[in-house]
């Protein structure tokens, strides 16, 4: 017996050695070529992949065709809503434009005119009678049912569940290169009034550039950080005091020790007003004589944004690691209004 108890605890040991815990993995080198990153197959979401991302209301409409009640508190914000867009709540595709939409006295939100492709249709024979159902295109979301009895010009009334909407307000664009973008969409992402900061590339020559590409300094772009903001809450102004206020405008194609042209200060303008804007400040901080050296920054207008590995995206918030280093020195007095 002390033989075979011997023998069986052996060849546990042995078992248990041969099993290995998995090798954690470490964050992407800088360089790596990582796969681009893809949208869900939205229209082949499994039911439960689809709990997963939807609240349990929204996935009652959206997924089981259900309906809110009317006049619901959904329906109360639509109506406090201003000028903007409606999304789905589901999958995001840009249904409807908040200058399309009226009061029906239904209880639901209702537009007379989706936008074109966007918003498709099937018969529904449910509850007795004949409606026409309506859906997300692209999620196949349910979302009403359309009538003919709207305004003009199109006499149609889409009746829509609020919870299948989410509303998007009016949004400007900004677009500013400032060195590493890890630290730069960090700092613009915690600034009131931004909607949404992501990184890229822009200003070369190369389509689609990968960061490795641009790391060789062949394809000409700069390392970028694409500001979508909502210009009631937050100015250009105040985005180029945060832009001046966190990076050194004074050295050419270089942002401590990362050197190269990926890495140079750039403005890229997205209408007249931002180009004016922008030269403004710069000629006031340089009279200020607060740096110094002058600037260096250039104000060129916007080129494509070509939107980086999904690595790079958040980098901060996902490693905390950044090499972004401010100066110290305040502008804000010397913004554009």
């Amino acid at each position: 017996m002390a033989m075979r108890l011997t023998l069986a605890i052996l060849a546990c040991l042995l078992i248990l050695g041969c099993s290995q815990p998995e090798a954690a993995v470490a964050p992407p080198a800088a360089g790596a070529t990582m796969p681009a990153e893809t949208e869900p197959d939205w229209a082949n979401l499994t039911d439960a992949q689809w709990k997963q991302r939807l609240t349990p209301e929204q996935y009652d409409v959206l997924r089981r065709h259900g309906t809110e009640p009317a006049f619901c508190g959904g329906y109360s914000t639509f109506k406090a809503n201003g000028t903007g867009t409606y999304h789905c709540s589901g999958c995001g595709l840009h249904l409807f434009n908040a200058d399309t939409s009226f009061n029906s006295g239904t209880g639901w939100p209702s537009f007379f005119k989706p936008v074109e492709g966007a918003v498709a249709s099937t018969e529904d024979r449910s509850h007795g009678m004949l409606r026409t159902e309506v859906h997300c295109a692209r999620c196949k979301g349910h979302l009403g049912h359309v009538f003919d009895d709207g305004p003009k010009p199109t006499g149609m009334r889409y009746c829509i569940n609020a919870v299948s909407l989410a509303f998007r307000p009016p949004t400007a664009v900004a677009t500013f290169g400032a060195g590493c973008f890890w630290g730069v969409e960090a700092v613009f992402a915690a600034t009131p009034g931004v909607i949404d900061a992501q990184v890229g590339y822009m200003g070369g020559t190369t389509e689609k550039p990968t960061y490795k590409e641009v790391c060789s300094e062949d394809t000409g772009h700069a390392e970028v950080c694409e500001v979508r903001y909502d210009p009631s809450k937050v100015t250009f102004g105040q985005l180029l005091t945060v832009f001046f206020e966190n990076h050194d405008p004074t050295t050419p194609n270089r942002q401590g020790p990362d050197v190269g042209r990926q890495y140079r200060s750039a403005i890229f303008t997205h209408d007249q007003q931002q180009a004016e804007a922008a030269k403004a400040f710069i000629a006031a901080i340089d009279a200020s004589n607060r740096l110094k050296r002058k600037i260096v920054t250039e104000v060129t207008p916007a080129a494509t944004f070509w939107r980086a590995e999904e690595y790079h995206q958040d980098y901060f918030a996902k490693q905390g690691q950044s090499c972004h280093r401010p100066h110290g020195v305040k502008f804000a007095d010397l913004a554009p209004k």
